[in-house]
């Protein structure tokens, strides 16, 4: 019975050929394909008909081993060297004796200036469409970071740039630098993991990413989408300072902030110290004028409460307001001895005129009242000779006192005749 008549168990294993022939069949089926990359290795010795490629991709840390017919790979103009961009049609083979799989190609096409730019330009017009070039959500540099983080190569000019501006304008600043490769296939997934590195770092504030100038081909990595995709979602403001003036990657749209050259950079990412002591002199110098303006308002101000009458001479007001009470005092006082003198004068006159029409004046002047005496002791004026028959009591009434008397006679009759 064949090992190859159902499926493979620990019992019944398939040997190593026959993997690697269904793995074979399997990759032959796929046909062939397209693939673009850059080139990090071209082996062609002379005497063997197969070249060796190495074809990375520059936005990923991928890589596939490529073979190619050697007077392929020679013909190539300009000739096919480390670095170079290029489009390769081939089938992927596995290699059963090696167990091994790479991609035989029969047209390797150079990616030249102009089809670099146009990619340039698409991706410009998608990224510009997601947003990531948008002004609002570029964030402001911090005044003074406390530490700062540089990407950028080894040794390079744009590192010592960066460096001798920062520390010229304040010489307490603080880097932290990360060496990477800025050109090449490597240079996208280095600056990458850097970005990732400085941006996980709480003291970093800020980030530079820096290179000299060069070529468009050298600037490419600078305009990768991964890169840019990495510096929008870094959390830490990044700097752009990639080539000279007239050069402009796609990272320099995404980034925080644009800086033409990296010496630009080391001036904006700090503060000039001299500018800085000269601000604090001047503000020191306006708020010294402004609190001796304040204290010089403040002294008019009471001096001039002090030159007020109320407080130059507080007792003045207050005895001339006793003298107006005093006074006012004894007019009342007047005014109302005035009001009893003449109540008194008044209640004086009354009495008297109360005395002189009284029946006590009248009995001192000779008169008397008489009264009939009843018998149950009740009395009553006589008015008339005729109310007093003979006999009846009477009680007769003098200025000093009273007498009783009795009519012997009333004489009406002779009264009568008069």
């Amino acid at each position: 019975m064949s090992a190859e008549a159902g499926p493979p168990s620990a019992e019944q294993p398939w040997p190593v050929r026959t993997v690697a022939r269904k793995i074979a069949e399997w990759i032959n089926r796929l046909g062939t394909v397209w693939v673009e990359g850059q080139v990090t290795q071209v082996s062609a010795r002379p005497g063997t008909g197969t070249a060796f490629l190495t074809l990375r991709d520059p936005s990923a840390d991928v890589s596939l081993t490529v073979t190619a017919p050697i007077n392929l790979v020679r013909s190539m103009r300009p000739p096919l060297a480390e670095g170079s961009r290029v489009v390769v049609h081939g089938r992927p083979t596995f290699f059963v004796g090696r167990g091994t799989l790479s991609l035989r190609v029969d047209e390797i096409r150079a990616v030249g200036v102009g089809e670099l730019l146009a990619r340039i330009e698409r991706l410009r017009g998608l990224l510009a469409a997601e947003g990531l070039f948008d002004p609002a959500r570029k964030r402001r540099l911090p005044f003074l970071p406390h530490r700062i983080g540089l990407v950028t190569g080894r040794a390079s000019a744009a590192e010592r740039d960066v460096l001798t501006n920062a520390h010229a304008r304040w010489p307490a600043a603080r880097f932290r630098v990360v060496n990477v490769a800025v050109q090449g296939p490597t240079a996208v997934p280095q600056v990458v993991a850097a970005l990732r590195t400085l941006d996980a770092d709480p003291e970093v504030e800020v980030i530079v990413l820096a290179r000299g100038g060069g070529s468009v081909e050298d600037l490419l990595p600078f305009s990768d989408e991964a890169l840019c995709r990495a510096v929008a979602a870094c959390r830490t403001p990044v700097v752009s300072a990639i080539g000279h003036e007239p050069d402009t990657p796609l990272v320099d749209h995404v980034a925080d902030l644009r800086c033409s050259t990296p010496t630009d950079a080391g001036k904006r990412v700090v503060p000039d110290v001299a500018e800085e002591t000269h601000r604090v002199h001047q503000l020191r110098d306006r708020a010294r004028r402004a609190l001796h303006g304040w204290v010089d308002r403040e002294c008019r101000l009471l001096a001039a409460l002090r030159s007020r009458p109320a407080l130059a001479d507080p007792v003045g007001p207050l005895l001339r307001r006793a003298d107006e009470v005093r006074a006012l005092r004894d007019r009342g006082l007047r005014a109302v001895r005035a009001e009893l003198t003449t109540a008194e004068t008044f209640l004086s006159a009354t009495r008297s005129r109360l005395t002189t029409l009284g029946p006590a004046a009248t009995l001192a002047r000779g008169y008397a009242i008489v009264q009939r005496v009843f018998p149950d002791g009740h009395t009553e004026v006589v008015r008339s000779v005729t109310e007093v028959p003979p006999e009846t009591e009477l009680r007769v009434r003098v200025v000093d006192g009273a007498l009783r008397a009795r009519v012997v006679d009333t004489g009406a009759e002779e009264v009568e005749q008069r």
